[in-house]
């Protein structure tokens, strides 16, 4: 009998683990809570949302899953992991300790300035007042960012001084966030190429699973509000292997040996947002899972048995993985409900998702499914994937099969791995989730 496997999470990422799970485990079971309409057709929906930490620790002390593995950020933040190991379940991601890499911006801030990891020139307030001063003495634009969860909308990047004192009293006086935003962490905003580079990682051991680039705006150009992400992909041309290395050495590795040292040692999957500035590589988030969409084309372009390199980390020893890029390339295009990240209507029926092109994947997100039908049920509604043996082929491929997949007021950008982008940009961070 093949392993049981609960996974938490209802997006694209949480698709494409159950995809990879099942592709290295063919006899896996799979649950995944809650799921959507795609997960739905390769695994069992557990009706609990992945933030009902006392009920889906209830359901896992019941059907006593042989693993589980935790998507999203906020319910290791919210201590699952810890709960779910006190019940000797066997759980992959990180503590609640360790989950403040991404939960508080303003540890993990005084964290890596004290580590001396690269980051922007940082200052952290929970007063108006001094926080209005502090920006009226710098010289430099700023990005103003709330210390805890904010569903990814918490990161201000302002281009005038005026902007920036808004953003302080949007968070600090009109308390738009509530206590996520409050303290503030104001940072010197960087410009540059940003790169997404990916760790497997035990205390302070780790593998680096890949790196991809993604596309964080609405629209072509890099222009519009920022999103969850418009698409992304893998291999990246200007991470060279020595580049990569630098990023791992100087912080990757001293990132795990602070968080050790701080009684929060990190297992899980670390994902450093990196700015590749003129001066070298700045980090300017973390976060403690796999991105979406990163995760999509990190997941279909790797080598080695995902589920063994999980159970690997968890034990605390990764001497025997062989989880690492395979050599080949993937592109992926997001399909979004028109008007997102803003306001946008759901239930529009999705037509197109059979018969893809081979190479091509169809990763859902924000869809359900009535009745055999499928339909749309969130801003980000499909991650649609081409792979092959290099970008240009991947690309065509992904957007060959993102034309062929249609609803009412389908949205996608239409540039994605194209090299023109790989320029400056200055997004900061933080995308809604």
């Amino acid at each position: 009998m093949g392993i049981t496997v609960l996974v938490v999470g209802s997006g694209g990422r949480e698709h494409v683990i159950c995809w990879r799970i099942l592709r290295d485990r063919p006899d896996a079971k799979i649950y995944c809570a809650p799921g959507n309409g795609g997960i739905g057709t390769i695994a069992t929906r557990v009706p609990i949302d992945a933030t009902a930490i006392e009920d889906l620790v209830q359901w896992a002390k019941t059907q006593r899953p042989d693993l589980v593995i935790v998507g999203p950020e906020e319910p290791s933040a919210l201590g699952l992991v810890d709960q779910l190991l006190s019940e000797d379940i066997k759980t992959f991601g990180p503590s609640a300790a360790a989950a403040q890499l991404e939960a508080s911006k303003a540890w993990t801030s005084s964290l890596l300035e004290r580590e001396g990891i690269p980051i922007p020139k940082t200052a952290i307030f929970d007063d108006a007042a001094n926080a209005h001063g502090y920006i009226d003495s710098r010289d430099n634009l700023v990005v103003v960012k709330a210390d805890g969860l904010a569903l990814g909308k918490g990161v201000l990047v302002c281009s005038n001084v005026e902007e920036a004192h808004s953003a302080v009293d949007l968070l600090l006086v009109k308390r738009k966030f509530g206590d996520a935003g409050s303290p503030i962490v104001i940072q010197d905003r960087c410009f540059g190429p940003e790169l997404s580079v990916f760790a497997l990682c035990a205390g302070t051991d780790f593998r680096l699973l890949g790196s991809a680039r993604d596309y964080k705006r609405a629209y072509d150009g890099n222009k519009g509000p920022n999103t969850g992400g418009m698409g992304a992909y893998t291999p990246v041309t200007d991470a060279r292997p020595q580049l990569i290395q630098e990023i791992a050495d100087r912080v990757i590795g001293p990132t795990l040996e602070a968080t050790a040292r701080a009684g929060a040692p990190f297992t899980g999957i670390l994902y450093a947002g990196i700015m590749l500035t003129p001066n070298g590589p700045v980090v300017i988030e973390f976060n403690v899972r796999l991105g979406d969409p990163e995760a999509q084309v990190i997941l279909t372009t790797s080598s080695g048995d995902f589920v063994s390199a999980i159970e690997s980390a968890i034990d605390g020893n990764l001497e025997k993985v062989d989880v690492a890029p395979n050599g080949s390339a993937a592109v992926c295009v997001v399909l979004a409900s028109n008007g997102y990240p803003n306001d946008y209507v759901k239930g529009h029926e999705i037509i197109g998702l059979d018969d893809l092109p081979n190479g091509a994947l169809a990763f859902h997100a924000g869809t359900e499914t009535i009745s055999g039908s499928v339909y749309t049920a969130g801003g980000r509604v499909l991650s649609v994937v081409g792979h092959s043996d290099n970008i240009d082929s991947a690309k065509r491929l992904a957007y060959q099969a993102a034309r062929q997949i249609t609803f009412k007021g389908v949205h996608m950008r239409t540039d994605i791995a194209t090299s023109e982008l790989s320029t400056l940009t200055d997004t900061n961070g933080e995308r809604l989730k």
